[in-house]
């Protein structure tokens, strides 16, 4: 098992301290930095899949407005 030292101000630790008083602190800190390990993992795959999407975009073809309503027109009555 390894050991982390952080600082952090004195009234997190003193709120930290007082709202989890009867708990593991080791295993509240452990889950809050998973937690925190798993939604930056989240939120790089979301950005990669927004990246996906745009170079996609990106491939498409540029279709004019004056060409989708000629398009649109085409074969009306």
């Amino acid at each position: 098992m390894a050991t982390m030292n952080f600082s952090i101000p004195d009234e997190i630790k003193e709120a930290f301290n007082k709202t989890f008083a009867n708990a593991n602190k080791s295993a509240v800190v452990a889950k809050l930095l998973m937690d925190a390990v798993e939604e930056a993992r989240r939120r790089q795959e979301s950005v990669d899949a927004i990246g996906s999407i745009k170079s996609r975009w990106k491939e498409r073809p540029v279709v004019l407005e004056e060409k989708i309503r000629e398009m649109r027109e085409e074969g009306r009555p």
